[in-house]
């Protein structure tokens, strides 16, 4: 809908136009620590994931752990590159959907932004009920409260982000640092080692390592890929959110981009040299994280801090979603897809309607699993890929309309890249199907559906409304204002004076219900309205039914009927109390009449609010 603007990241000539809000935007080290954590936090699940698959064939198939881990890591290298490129092609944001919108027509971009409008959300929840979990493993006491806990958490999330991503990007850089650290020098720690410095994390608990299995297959390799691919989520939110960096937006935006590819790329490899070295097995109710930190640094205060730090860190994961889904639905909104609510900023360059709709789906979703991660992980991150694979073909056609400077590569590397997330796509849904992906297969076209609907009904209201038409020139028409009125009082007389200064003609309605005494006050409503004397004809209703706002209604209607040239107005007067609480006292009469005659009428309505 042409009505709806939005600020332009670059004027004509490639300068950036001055702006006040820069202080309230991302710079490289603030964007990464906003816009990170649910790709740093991945670690603590994304190894585990690759090793639990990989458990079905024995010790053999932990064998492949590396290889399928350096195969994720190329396609994260892949991934950057492509997400580089998007930055620098679409700076305005949006990621996969600004790609595909572009590229691959309009409704493979809905698609696109349905896929990541899901994996938000998902990520929302998922990383808040497992932070919250890593609480409840340590303090089992708590377990009974988790649903509440998961909700405390993410009302702290929401209320960080209220007051803006450089807000939360501050509050939430510590963290990401401490935990990127710790993995870092468990990593370095345990390349020293020859042999695990303990096992007493892992004792007493099973062993899910299939014990007759020898063989490797393919299938099985694939399973663990795109199980493992898990730890690549979040990688396209920097794409997503570079409307949030400061100028040079895209400069600082790739600089973020790459950081992270290297610093996850490198996390990811040597976790995975440490699953090989210390020969682990995956164990039941223990983390393969929490193994690597106890056979690295020891069953130690060095542990705890390993463990405390994930928990954290995954349960503030869910920041990501709250930077970069707010800029996608802004995204929308331009495009008419989403309402145009969206699009408005407040003070400190905060999307707040986007932050609080991101809150409320979150917390349904929440509520609707009980705070349990294991009802929501099946879900997550089949919407991701299909991003990636999108936002990639996207690319090649991309580099195919450029056709520019070693276009070939680049649109080969997409490609190739595409085809990997693609089939890491259908390999979790597939396998994850029944364990509940069938609710992301089912919501993803239902989504697109809801988006095409909401840029029909602006279709419409744009072809009512004549927008890009030349209208008819503004002409004067007599104007007659209806003024509901009960009281004789200072209201009733500011009422009627604002009437008198906007309308030609003032009348006043008085509604009189039948019932007998109804009909005694209004006589002497009547005989203290002639007394009064205002210069204004008072219009007595006699409804055979009780009733306010329809006899109005009513009357505007008659009235519009026989005056056609005239332009007719309901004024309602009504008082607002000093206090809100004693706004409840009211007896809601103006909003009553409001509701009636806007359902029932084409008249203007003005309701005049008389502070007291």
């Amino acid at each position: 809908m042409s009505v709806l603007t939005t600020e332009p990241d670059a004027v004509p000539g490639g300068e950036e136009p001055p702006d006040t809000g820069e202080r309230h935007r991302l710079t490289a080290v603030t964007g990464l620590a906003a816009l990170s954590l649910d790709a740093m936090a991945s670690v603590a699940y994304g190894p585990e994931a690759i090793v639990l698959v990989l458990a079905g064939a024995g010790a053999r198939g932990l064998g492949f752990t590396l290889p399928v881990t350096l195969a994720i890591a190329a396609l994260l290298a892949v991934l950057v590159a492509s997400y580089r490129q998007v930055i620098a092609a679409f700076p305005d944001g949006g990621g996969a959907y600004a790609v595909a919108r572009a590229h691959l027509g309009a409704r493979t971009g809905l698609v696109a932004a349905a896929s990541l409008v899901l994996d938000y959300v998902l990520n929302v929840a998922v990383a808040v009920t497992a932070g919250v979990a890593a609480l409840t493993s340590a303090f089992p006491g708590l377990y009974g409260d988790r649903l509440w806990l998961c909700l405390a958490v993410l009302a702290l999330i929401t209320g960080v982000n209220l007051r803006g991503i450089v807000e939360s990007a501050r509050a939430f850089i510590v963290p990401t640092a401490v935990f990127v650290g710790a993995i870092f020098v468990l990593i370095a720690v345990g390349l020293f080692r020859d042999h695990p410095v303990s096992t007493a994390s892992a004792a007493g608990h099973a062993s899910v390592v299939a014990d007759n299995a020898t063989t490797v297959g393919t299938l099985l390799l694939l399973k663990a890929f795109a199980s493992g691919c898990a730890a690549l989520t979040g990688v396209e939110a920097i794409a997503n959110a570079v409307p949030s960096f400061r100028v040079p937006r895209t400069r600082r935006a790739q600089r973020a981009e790459i950081a992270l590819g290297a610093v996850l790329g490198l996390m990811l490899i040597g976790l995975s040299v440490l699953i090989g070295r210390f020969h682990l097995q995956p164990v039941a109710g223990v983390t393969v994280l929490a193994q690597l930190a106890d056979a690295a640094l020891g069953h130690n205060a060095a542990f705890y801090i390993i463990q405390f730090a994930t928990m954290i860190l995954l349960a503030l994961s869910a920041n990501t979603s709250f930077g970069g889904l707010p800029v996608l639905l802004k995204l929308l909104a331009r495009d008419d897809h989403a309402p145009h609510v969206f699009a408005l900023k407040a003070d400190r360059q905060v999307h707040r309607h986007g932050v609080l709709a991101l809150a409320v789906v979150s917390a349904a979703l929440l509520v609707f699993s009980g705070g349990d991660t294991n009802t929501l992980v099946p879900m997550f991150a089949i919407g991701v890929f299909v991003g990636f694979t999108v936002a990639q073909i996207g690319m090649v056609r991309h580099w195919r309309a450029e056709r520019g400077r070693g276009w070939r590569g680049k649109a080969l590397l997409n490609g190739g890249g595409a085809l990997l997330t693609g089939v890491a796509a259908v390999v979790v849904t597939a396998s994850k199907f029944t364990e509940g992906a069938w609710l992301i297969v089912l919501a993803l076209p239902a989504l697109v559906a809801a988006f095409e609907a909401v840029r029909r009904a602006y279709g419409r209201i744009d072809e009512r409304l004549g927008l890009g038409l030349l209208p008819r020139a503004p002409h004067r028409e007599r104007s007659l204002v209806i003024v509901p009125v009960s009281a004789l009082s200072r209201l009733t007389s500011e009422a009627l004076t604002a009437a008198a200064s906007l309308g030609d003609e003032v009348r006043a309605v008085s509604v009189c219900a039948p019932d007998p005494e109804d009909r005694v006050r209004a006589r002497a409503f009547a005989r203290s309205w002639r007394d009064w004397d205002p210069g204004v004809e008072l219009v007595r209703l006699t409804p055979e039914r009780h009733g306010l706002g329809r006899p109005i209604a009513a009357y505007v209607r008659a009235v519009a009927a026989a005056e056609p040239g005239t332009r007719v107005t309901v004024l309602i007067p009504e008082a607002e109390p000093e206090r809100l609480w004693q706004r409840l006292l009211q007896n809601q009469r103006g909003a009553v009449v409001a509701h009636a005659v806007r359902r029932e009428t084409d008249a203007v309505i003005c309701r005049l609010r008389l502070r007291l």
